[in-house]
C-alpha cells in the first residue's frame, strides 16, 4: 500500500472519530445490538429451515397467490356486516340441527334402502311410475273439472221431461252419442283391467 494511501486512510478514520458524537455512538451500538438480537431470534426459531420452502414458493409464484388469497380473505372480512355474520351463524346452526335430526331419525337406514333400490333397478321404475302418476293426477284433475262443469250446467237447465220421446231426442244428438260411446269404452277398459269381473 502506498504511504499516501495510508495517510489518507488515517485522516478519514480520524475525521470519522471526531464527527461521531456520544449520541451517535449509543444509537449505532443500540442498532447493532438489536440487529444481533434479531439474528439470534431468527437462528433459534429455525427460520433457516423454512428458507428453501419460501424460495420454492417464490419461484413457483405460489407466494403471490397466497398473498392475493390473504387480501381476498381480508377484504371479505372487512365487507361482512354483523347481519351477514348472524345470518351465516343461523344457517350453520340450522344445518347442524338438521343433520342431527336426520342422524337421530336413522338416515343411514334410508341411505341403505336407497342403495338397495338403486342396485335392484327399482329406483328407475319408481321414477317412471312417478311420471305416470303425475300424468294420471292431471287426467283425474281434468275429469273432476269436467264433472264439476257438468254439474253446474245441469243445475241451470230445466228437468228432463222423461219418457221415450225425451230419450229419443237425447240419442239423436251426435255429441251425446259420442259421449255414450266414450263412456262405454271407459267401462270396457275398466273391466279389462280388473280381470273381466
Amino acid at each position: 500500500m502506498d504511504p499516501n494511501d495510508t495517510l489518507e486512510l488515517e485522516r478519514v478514520t480520524a475525521a470519522a472519530r471526531d464527527a461521531l458524537t456520544d449520541e451517535m455512538v449509543s444509537r449505532l451500538s443500540a442498532t447493532a445490538a438489536d440487529g444481533i438480537d434479531l439474528l439470534d431470534q431468527i437462528n433459534r426459531s429455525g427460520v433457516g429451515k423454512a428458507l428453501p420452502a419460501l424460495a420454492q414458493l417464490v419461484a413457483n409464484g405460489d407466494l403471490d397467490r397466497l398473498v392475493a388469497l390473504a387480501r381476498t380473505y381480508g377484504a371479505a372480512q372487512d365487507a361482512m356486516t354483523d347481519e351477514m355474520v348472524s345470518r351465516m351463524a343461523e344457517t350453520i346452526g340450522a344445518s347442524l340441527s338438521l343433520m342431527d335430526r336426520l342422524n337421530r331419525a336413522g338416515v343411514d337406514r334410508l341411505v341403505g334402502m336407497l342403495e338397495q333400490l338403486a342396485s335392484s333397478g327399482a329406483l328407475e321404475r319408481l321414477d317412471v311410475l312417478a311420471d305416470r302418476l303425475g300424468a294420471g293426477l292431471n287426467l283425474l284433475e281434468h275429469v273432476v273439472g269436467a264433472i264439476d262443469a257438468a254439474g253446474r250446467e245441469m243445475s241451470t237447465q230445466p228437468a228432463a221431461g222423461g219418457g221415450l220421446g225425451g230419450m229419443w231426442q237425447l240419442l239423436r244428438q251426435r255429441e251425446n252419442q259420442e259421449t255414450l260411446r266414450f263412456l262405454f269404452a271407459v267401462g270396457r277398459s275398466l273391466r279389462g283391467q280388473s280381470g273381466g269381473r
